[in-house]
């Protein structure tokens, strides 16, 4: 009778207790009912987009809105899982609703097919969590900005072929971090020198609040590569940060992303950007070699399943408040199969 009154309590009816059981055992009541009152918006709904509502949805948020403005190609059908056969030509997010909705009819999942850069700021001030993909970097600035004005976690992701990313804006976030209990030991308890120790209890974890600061998306882009500070980062800066530039600058220039299908022309576009982007960064253009060019092509359904379930999780865990969040980039390489965090553009 306790546990059905603290989860009344805590807003957390008894058939929502059963159905995230799991969850709650690995973080905790508080944290499933902030989850439970969250309402997140997911922009682009490609492979990446695919991976992040099915993470979301299962986490048990309390809405989820799916917005995107364009068709399903026949690519989509080798990457985004959500979207039935028969579907081409039929909008993205509304062909992608039914099997996202059947993963947790607790979840409110909706569908908006308006195109993101034609909504005005005040469509984004009802969400708690704003995800966007498949964006250009002018909208994903933009937006950036305004859900920092309204202290809404902002978060950004894609993926170009083996390499993928994902960016977060949580403001000033404040979350919990459980650790490991440490008992010190009192005068008499114990002999020698291990009486001046402290022991940890592997069987008591306490709770410790703590307090981090991000940068926004336009200062992450458009760090000053000539200061002292940032020459000592450029050693161990991700050269995926850079190739990130250029395939954003890319997705500016041509509104799409490299194409197999132009292989040829977008190769030697990407190669022409690459020398202008880094120029005008101020870097060296060999901090992405010409192998680049064969490896950035199309959605990785692999690539999605990695850079999604990421992404997802760094949502779950602003929004509960719970455990450390990744600050701010996240970077995968598929040809590596390494993934790198790494925190730039923070005064």
């Amino acid at each position: 009778m306790v546990e059905k009154e603290e989860e009344a309590e805590a807003g957390i009816s008894e058939e929502e207790a059963a159905q995230y059981d799991r969850q709650i055992r690995l973080w905790g009541l508080e944290a499933q009912r902030r989850l439970r009152g969250s309402r997140v918006l997911l922009v682009g709904l490609k492979g990446l987009g695919a991976e992040v509502a099915k993470n979301l949805i299962l986490a048990g948020v309390k809405a989820l809105t799916l917005l995107d403005h364009k068709q399903t190609t026949p690519e989509d059908a080798r990457s985004q899982f959500l979207i039935p056969t028969g579907s081409l030509g039929k909008n993205r997010a509304e062909a992608s609703l039914e099997r996202a909705q059947n993963l947790n009819p607790m979840v409110e999942v909706k569908v908006d097919t308006e195109n993101v850069k034609d909504k005005p700021h005040e469509f984004f001030a009802q969400f708690d969590a704003v995800c966007l993909t498949c964006c250009p970097r002018d909208v994903m600035v933009r937006i950036d900005q305004f859900c920092r004005t309204r202290n809404i976690k902002f978060f950004a992701g894609d993926v170009f072929g083996y390499h993928g990313y994902m960016f977060a804006d949580l403001g000033e976030h404040e979350f919990v971090e459980e650790k490991q209990k440490v008992v010190k030991i009192g005068p008499g308890e114990e002999d020698g020198p291990k009486a001046k120790k402290v022991k940890i209890d592997l069987n008591e974890t306490t709770l410790i609040k703590k307090k981090v600061n991000f940068c926004r998306l336009k200062e992450a882009l458009e760090v000053d590569w000539s200061s002292e500070k940032a020459k000592t980062c450029l050693k161990r800066t991700p050269s995926d940060y850079f190739l990130l530039q250029v395939l954003l600058k890319f997705r500016t220039d041509k509104a799409r992303d490299p194409m197999p299908e132009s292989y040829g022309d977008d190769s030697d576009l990407l190669l022409q950007l690459r020398n202008e982007v880094l120029d005008s960064l101020g870097v060296k253009t060999d901090l992405v070699t010409d192998e680049f060019i064969s490896s950035c092509f199309s959605e990785l359904a692999p690539v999605c399943a990695v850079v999604g379930g990421v992404l997802s999780q760094e949502i779950v865990k602003a929004l509960s408040q719970r455990d450390p969040p990744h600050n701010n980039f996240f970077f995968f390489d598929g040809m590596k199969s390494n993934g790198i965090v790494d925190c730039i553009g923070s005064k």
